[in-house]
């Protein structure tokens, strides 16, 4: 073989090398990532059902709060007073925050 000959052999072996490696990477990427597929969906799934749980309460909360006296639906009053919007915001960065905090402990 004469040298440009060799050269553009060379470069082809290279880049074949390269790219089985760069596959091969790939590939072994996947396998460990669909070994961890059933755990991360069982963790998505139960994280999901907790929030729908706190949902739940969160309503039922809410319900709790606008069903109001027989006198005070007269009145046209609620027997409790309303909270006002920036404790329902605090309230729900506390339970954004908790949230976070299991999720980064599960991680």
């Amino acid at each position: 073989m004469s040298a440009p000959q060799s050269l553009i052999q060379a470069a082809l072996n290279r880049l074949q090398a390269r790219i089985g490696s760069g596959l091969a990477d790939s590939v072994a990427g996947l396998a460990v990532l669909a070994q961890e597929a059933p755990e991360r969906l069982r963790s998505e799934w139960e994280l999901f059902w907790q929030e729908v749980e706190m949902e739940a309460e969160r309503l039922e909360t809410d319900g709790e709060d606008h069903v109001s006296s027989p006198q005070a639906a007269a009145t046209g009053h609620p027997s409790q007073p309303e909270r006002s919007s920036q404790e329902r915001i605090d309230d729900l960065r506390a339970a954004v925050a908790a949230l976070t905090r299991r999720l980064e402990d599960r991680a």
